[in-house]
């Protein structure tokens, strides 16, 4: 299996694919409430069965080239991921997002992982327009969002049902050639 490094610390990006379904339960259950403060995951990952069923999901959107799932390992130990929840090339449109479990939190992880990913989406496969949508109150990831160039669009009011309440969520992108103007500055 093949890693990239994410600098100096031991981190490493590598894709997750469905023979893990063991160690990504394993990591979910780890992370399971903190994840779920503002990601429906663990909600659906909560058996070896669905494990395996969310990454196939992924594995199948990798194939279809409609998505991309990678995970961050830290000294070898699956922490969180980063993925393109969505890629439509034909339109040059992508969403990307992450989690972390609480032990992976605060060392820049997200925002070194999500540079590499959609560097990729930009400059490998074309895409036009990145999308990042987040909850409303979670704090880290809009500051991810802006740490990786990116612009709020918006607010889309209530408009994410989570454990039967809804929730606003914020929806910031950054587009080519800004990331581009960004990676060059930074």
């Amino acid at each position: 299996m093949y890693a990239i490094s994410l600098g100096d610390d031991g981190a490493r990006l590598c894709p997750l694919e469905p023979w893990q379904a063991e160690e990504f339960l394993a990591h979910i259950d780890r992370g399971r409430e903190f994840i779920g403060r503002h990601n429906g995951l663990p909600d659906v990952v909560t058996d070896l069965a669905s494990s395996r069923a969310f990454l196939q999901v992924y594995a199948d959107r990798t194939a279809a080239d409609t998505g991309r799932l990678y995970g961050i390992r830290l000294d070898g130990t699956l922490v969180g991921a980063v993925l393109l929840r969505r890629l439509d090339v034909e339109q040059g449109v992508a969403e990307a997002g992450c989690w972390l479990e609480p032990a992976a939190v605060g060392r820049g992880l997200v925002t070194r992982a999500a540079r590499l990913v959609i560097d990729w989406a930009v400059e490998e496969r074309g895409i036009h327009r990145v999308e990042w949508v987040v909850s409303v109150g979670n704090e880290p990831s809009i500051a991810v969002a802006r740490r990786l160039g990116m612009s709020r669009d918006g607010v889309l009011r209530e408009s994410h049902l989570y454990r039967g309440e809804r929730h606003d969520e914020e929806v910031w992108s950054v587009l080519a050639p800004e990331w581009r103007s960004h990676r060059r500055d930074s």
